[in-house]
């Protein structure tokens, strides 16, 4: 099979499109054919050495869309040829490749109303954004929420999820992705680089932060007694938080099919929709890791791999 393969650490040069073996599959795994996968910011800081340790070669790539060719003798809930979507076990190889192993507990049928370019952008920017504000932001309705890098691949679901919540809806991105952001939701849309959310915002319920840094210090400002801050990149200053009792949460996403089902199901409905970028084929990988960490993409990029 054609795959992408990396042998160290480094910039995007080290990722090379090549021949490499079929995976095979345990009995609890399905042999999926990949017909999509796509770019995640975890992708290229894995690449770089910045998130975990890896066995070299590795093939990276955790989101994917395609259809089973193999199932394992212990997996009963899936057959050949179904067509299914997961986000993949980071700590094996990935979707970067024609042929992906996957537990069969990882996965879930994919959305019937979208082809599997679409279904590939969801899994982990879905279940990303779904646990961040759900399950660690306990988000309700009639709530404020606060996304920051609403434009993102993981903002843009967020505030889609908010949104169909019944929450009040607050973005910070790019001046140009205003209208593009209350168009698919958002109640208001903050232009970071002409406007200081913080002197602006009071008594947020939930900040959801994609960023880090002084936007998560700036963010304790904003949120009111009790509120909680979730991050996808770690909690810089805990003792931050303890004045006004603020519970910070820092988490990566689980591979759950229930969640999938659900989010499956707000696709098929029209109440949720992927946000695609940009569109190549799998051996274009070096220019979609240069666009992706560039991090001005709106929504994904996503990768055909299959027919």
């Amino acid at each position: 099979m054609k795959a992408v393969l990396i042998y160290k650490f480094g910039g995007p040069e080290e990722l090379k499109y090549e021949d490499a073996p079929e995976p095979i599959i345990n009995p609890n795994d399905v042999l999926i054919k990949v017909i999509a996968t796509s770019v995640n910011p975890v992708d290229w800081k894995i690449r770089k050495g910045e998130h975990g340790d890896i066995k070299f070669p590795a093939i990276l790539g955790w989101d994917v869309s395609g259809v089973i060719t193999k199932v394992g003798s212990d997996v009963h809930d899936y057959k050949v040829g179904d067509e299914v979507y997961a986000r993949p076990d980071l700590k094996r190889n990935g979707t970067y490749a024609e042929y992906v192993a996957v537990k069969a507990s990882e996965i879930y049928f994919k959305p019937k109303s979208v082809d599997h370019t679409t279904a590939a952008a969801i899994p982990l920017a879905s279940l990303t954004a779904w646990q961040g504000i759900f399950d660690h932001g306990k988000l309700q309705a009639g709530q404020k929420i606060l996304i920051h890098g609403a434009s993102g691949g993981v903002g843009t679901f967020a505030v889609q999820f908010a949104k169909w919540k019944g929450a009040y809806v607050i973005g910070t991105a790019s001046g140009d992705n205003i209208d593009f952001l209350k168009e698919l939701g958002a109640d208001e849309v903050i232009d970071y680089k002409k406007e200081k959310f913080e002197e602006k915002l009071k008594d947020i319920d939930v900040v959801f932060d994609t960023r880090g840094g002084d936007t998560q210090i700036k963010s304790i400002e904003v949120l009111k007694q009790n509120g909680i801050l979730v991050s996808t990149v770690g909690i810089k200053d805990k003792e931050a938080l303890k004045p006004k009792n603020i519970e910070g949460v820092a988490y990566m996403a689980q591979s759950t099919p229930n969640d999938l089902k659900q989010i499956g199901e707000l696709v098929d409905a029209g109440k949720v929709k992927a946000i695609i970028a940009k569109v190549l084929p799998l051996k274009n990988i070096i220019q979609a890791h240069k666009l992706s960490e560039e991090g001005h993409t709106r929504g994904k990029i996503v990768l055909t791999v299959g027919e």
